[in-house]
């Protein structure tokens, strides 16, 4: 089941399901919303490192968020760039933080690479495996046959973030690669957030079969479209939301499948990140955390360069080289304002927003 609704992850094309239409140009400034985004869009596609949880610990406030948007009719599954886990123990994770969730509520990487194989490769092919069991067991459900080792002569190669991933298999996957095997990475996202930090992600992992073959692997997860599709195709969704807090997967990833999305700041995208996004990372919608998916949304009224949010004014002064900021509220308004002033320049600096973050309370 998809969380709060009855449309299962049948894992089949949905009749009716459509994208909505994408928007022409780039976000000038993050749009309003009169009624709370839970009431207006049909389906949340949200992320889950940063979002949801940052290592094993819960994200403040966001079970309680999730929980209210799904009672007043939000249905919610969980799309994530990490393939390391299966559903199932990703659902486990998500029930013990307090977000009621099943192993079909959970979208993932190894799913949508898997996906990507077997569109590519008949029915019972080697797959080197470079990654965890979710990999593995997502091959399976798709008819491949997970494979360890380069004499095995795999069809194919796919690698997938696993925190136990050893130099051995790391080279059986470039010998495989390197003899002519496809290789297909789960996601692309240099860093993983968690409670230390951000560690390295599955893409820079990567990169020591790309320097060792010089091949590049075909991309299944965000922000490229297998990932996506993965996820409408189990969802059924006719009016999604993208919810996440990365710029360059979850954000592009909507963008470029004309979905509308939500940017959180509560993991890798600081609110100077927001202000600096440039085209095509733009969100539709900024808020602190997940809670913002049960509020409203001010609109950003931006006119001859200034731009108006809540109680805040921003604009462009001293011949556009400071980004002024004036006014009093929330923050969160405060920050709006401040994309409205500066993502239609596209000539703003971390230099030239860091005063009026500064006022706002943001270190940046």
């Amino acid at each position: 089941m998809i969380h709060n609704g009855d449309m299962g992850a049948t894992g089949r094309a949905v009749p009716g399901a459509v994208q909505p239409t994408a928007t022409t140009g780039p976000a000038l400034a993050p749009r309003g919303s009169a009624g709370a985004l839970c009431e207006a869009y049909d389906v949340a596609l949200i992320d889950l490192d940063g979002v949801v949880y940052t290592g094993s610990a819960a994200v403040p406030g966001a079970a309680e968020a999730l929980r209210e948007a799904g009672s007043r009719g939000m249905r919610y599954a969980f799309v994530t760039n990490n393939a390391s886990r299966t559903p199932a123990a990703i659902a486990a994770q998500l029930t013990g933080l307090g977000v009621p969730a099943a192993a079909t509520d959970v979208v993932t990487s190894g799913q949508a690479a898997a996906r990507l194989l077997a569109a590519r490769l008949p029915p019972g092919a080697r797959v080197l495996v470079v990654g965890g069991n979710g990999l593995r067991v997502a091959l399976r459900e798709r008819g491949l046959r997970p494979v360890s080792a380069a004499a095995e002569r795999p069809a194919a190669v796919v690698q997938g973030f696993s925190p136990d991933l050893s130099y051995a298999l790391l080279a059986e996957g470039a010998l495989a690669v390197a003899g002519g095997a496809l290789f297909v990475a789960a996601n692309a996202d240099v860093t993983l957030p968690t409670g230390r930090g951000a560690e390295m992600g599955n893409g820079s992992l990567v990169q020591a079969i790309v320097a060792a073959t010089g091949q590049r692997p075909l991309v299944a997860g965000k922000p490229e479209p297998p990932l996506h599709a993965e996820a409408m195709d189990r969802t059924g969704a006719k009016k999604p939301l993208v919810v996440g807090d990365r710029l360059d997967t979850d954000i592009e990833g909507a963008v470029r499948a004309g979905a509308d999305s939500l940017l959180v700041l509560t993991g890798v995208t600081s609110p100077a990140g927001a202000v600096l996004a440039p085209p095509g990372r733009r969100p539709a919608y900024l808020a602190a955390g997940l809670a913002g998916l049960l509020e409203p949304h001010p609109e950003v009224a931006v006119a001859d360069g200034t731009a108006r949010c809540g109680g805040w004014t921003a604009r462009l002064d001293d011949g556009g080289k400071r980004l002024e900021l004036t006014g009093s509220g929330q923050a969160v308004d405060g920050l709006r304002a401040l994309c409205g002033a500066a993502w239609p320049s596209g000539t703003v600096t971390a230099e030239m927003a860091q005063p009026a973050l500064a006022e706002l309370g943001f270190a940046g």
